[in-house]
């Protein structure tokens, strides 16, 4: 898995973990909710700055959204 899918899968566990859906993420980070889909798709090269705003719009530290050991099998590909 690259960084882009290992990153977009954290962030779509840890949204699901909290109960939000793809638009009140997005609604949290200022971004459309399409972003946050192509984030967790994997099509989207993240910045610093929205790595930054998603850790803060999960409440979880930005490692949290790049831990390996923490992706289900499943969404690994």
């Amino acid at each position: 898995m690259d960084i882009r899918g290992l990153f977009g899968a954290n962030v779509r566990r840890l949204r699901r973990a909290a109960g939000l859906s793809q638009e009140a993420l997005a609604e949290r980070m200022g971004v459309d909710r399409a972003y946050i889909s192509w984030i967790e798709t994997g099509r989207q090269n993240a910045t610093l700055l929205s790595l930054w705003h998603a850790s803060q719009a999960l409440n979880v530290r930005p490692a949290a959204l790049l831990d390996e050991n923490q992706v289900p099998v499943d969404d690994q590909k």
